[in-house]
């Protein structure tokens, strides 16, 4: 072949590829979502098949300006908890949001917020109605974030998820930042031990004892069945040793509610690990 039709033949392979190249990257990230202070963007990993069920790795990934925090699910004393909403979907059964483990941070009122400082991605398990089918995700997120003032953010985004997205290495590696479900009493190195209710005839607390290594730094957070619940947040008392114990009164109820009975979670985060842990009030 002559050096000069050559040349002309990889070209013009090349442009015929670029559109499949294009396709390609759509399909591990959408583009970013850029609102004041903050951007978010969707991006995609493997189909994951079990005996029982098929599902593909996502997430919702968002960055934030330096020295700016969003919110858990629990935004604490104070904040706005993030909602998605995926209606807008195809070919999608369901998807269910893991929330990384948070932190406790001040509120500038004299509380404590909860949530997240910097960029985080939030894992997403998206099951297709159909596994032949490839699923579109469309979510619209609202979102708050705060530096020296709090401002609510949205963003529009949208993702066709192929089942080989190239961040499922990233995304694997934030599952493990996702507290793991275990039960009260289990754990090695960080455990829930016991959760006791307790009164003193005019007012009920909760008295909680988590296991974890000696000097290691604990928080603990506490969520109610329903999110009209607003305990107050757990705080250490007592010495840094094995075992720490964390109290809460039982207060911010909503209407007819009772403690009795009533499965609280718990989420004990440590430097390493993190657990949630559901439990009775006898």
């Amino acid at each position: 072949m002559r050096p000069m039709l050559y040349r002309s033949t990889l070209l013009t392979f090349a442009l015929l590829c670029l559109p499949a190249l294009r396709v390609a990257r759509a399909q591990d990230a959408s583009a970013w979502d850029r609102q004041s202070h903050a951007e978010a963007r969707l991006i995609a990993g493997s189909t994951i098949k079990s005996a029982d069920q098929t599902w593909v790795r996502a997430g919702v990934e968002i960055r934030l300006d330096p020295g700016w925090k969003t919110y858990w699910r629990d935004p604490g004393d104070s904040g706005v908890p993030p909602t998605f909403d995926f209606s807008g979907s195809r070919d999608v059964k369901s998807v269910t949001v893991q929330w990384p483990a948070p932190e406790r941070f001040p509120d500038g009122a004299g509380g404590n917020s909860i949530g997240y400082i910097g960029d985080l991605v939030l894992p997403l398990e998206v099951t297709p109605k159909d596994a032949a089918k490839e699923p579109l995700l469309h979510l619209k997120l609202s979102y708050a974030i705060c530096g020296n003032l709090c401002v609510p953010a949205e963003a529009n985004l949208q993702l066709a998820l192929s089942g080989n997205g190239a961040k499922e290495k990233a995304l694997e590696k934030d599952e493990l930042r996702v507290p793991r479900r275990v039960a009260l009493g289990e754990g090695k190195d960080l455990a829930i031990r016991s959760v006791h209710r307790e009164s003193d005839g005019a007012h009920e607390r909760v008295t909680v004892e988590v296991a974890a290594p000696k000097n290691a730094p604990v928080d603990l957070f506490v969520e109610g069945p329903t999110p009209d619940w607003a305990l107050p947040q757990p705080q250490q008392s007592g010495p840094i040793g094995a075992t720490r114990r964390f109290t809460f009164d039982l207060d911010g109820l909503p209407p007819g509610a009772h403690a009795e009975g009533a499965t609280l979670i718990f989420t004990a985060v440590s430097d390493d690990d993190a657990i949630e842990v559901p439990a009775h009030l006898d």
